[in-house]
């Protein structure tokens, strides 16, 4: 069996797959990380290797307790990949736009394809059909847009992400939500449609 372990700016999430099939997800924050660990491998004993790709921070000893039950492989940009890294400065591309690209490599080998992941941030990242990465872009998720428009204006409140009612905000709090949702709606839309063309 083999533990995937993917290691966010907020949460973790992990898989374990026997044989290329995947048997269950699992999803904590880096605060429930040891604790979690520790469950996993006690449901899976057979778990015998890991693989870890971060882009976060994640406590010392949880290295050590997936070491201490598993064979434990870093993702890094030292390893190879199933495409050609075109970028200006390709030992800043983050582990996480590298992971998604060489999934989009070995599954559309021949085809231009458009990767966006929306987590923290929101990335977009571009590789030909030739397999050659070309870049992207990175802009904040929705939690990052909430934490802003709190933290750098005097009275806007701090909300909970939430899908708005109503596409026109008639109060503070809807027009909130009506901002950011749609906001990243027409931003990813934007993005999809600029790729077209």
């Amino acid at each position: 069996m083999l533990l995937a372990i993917d290691i966010g700016n907020t949460r973790i999430k992990c898989a374990v797959f026997e044989q290329n099939r995947l048997i269950e997800k699992f999803t904590f924050t880096i605060n429930e990380a040891l604790e979690s660990f520790e469950i996993i491998f006690k449901k899976f004993s057979s778990i015998k290797d890991s693989i870890s790709s971060s882009v976060g921070k994640l406590d010392e000893k949880c290295f050590q307790f997936i070491e201490k039950h598993s064979k434990l492989l870093i993702v890094s940009n030292e390893l190879n990949f199933p495409f050609t890294n075109l970028y200006s400065t390709p030992k800043t591309l983050g582990i996480d736009r590298m992971v998604l690209t060489a999934g989009a490599s070995i599954l559309y080998p021949e085809q231009n394809c458009l990767i966006i992941d929306a987590g923290t941030c929101i990335t977009y990242d571009f590789k030909d059909n030739q397999n050659n990465y070309l870049g992207g872009a990175i802009s904040p998720g929705l939690k990052l847009r909430y934490n802003s428009l709190h933290n750098y204006t005097a009275k806007l409140p701090l909300l909970e992400k939430s899908f708005p009612e109503n596409y026109i905000g008639n109060s503070t709090n809807e027009a909130i939500h009506s901002g950011i949702v749609n906001g990243v709606i027409h931003e990813i839309e934007g993005f999809v449609a600029q790729y077209f063309t």
